[in-house]
């Protein structure tokens, strides 16, 4: 695949990235030599091969999924112009 100055020309539109026309050549050779290296590892045989995370074969180290209230109620309401019985205290709005 090739692409030309008017594909390049439409990339760089659906991309929203400002191309001077002059310019226009030589970000068309840059897409051309990307797509040279993607159809390279193309021919690359990738069968019986697993995709992998990271380049160390380890799992990431997880913690337990509990739900806890933080205990940091102290700390949050440390910030309060007015906390009462452990919560924050409001104005009344309704009557």
């Amino acid at each position: 695949m090739s692409i030309d100055i008017e594909t390049a020309r439409k990339v760089a539109h659906l991309a929203r990235i400002k191309v001077e026309d002059d310019a226009l050549p030589a970000l068309a050779s840059e897409f051309n030599t990307i797509l040279g290296f993607i159809e390279q590892l193309q021919e690359v045989d990738v069968d019986g091969i697993e995709p992998m995370v990271s380049v160390e074969p380890m799992r990431l180290a997880r913690r337990d999924d509990v739900v806890t209230d933080g205990n940091q109620q102290t700390k949050v309401l440390s910030n309060a112009p007015d906390a009462r019985e452990g919560f924050f205290a409001v104005p009344k709005v309704v009557e």
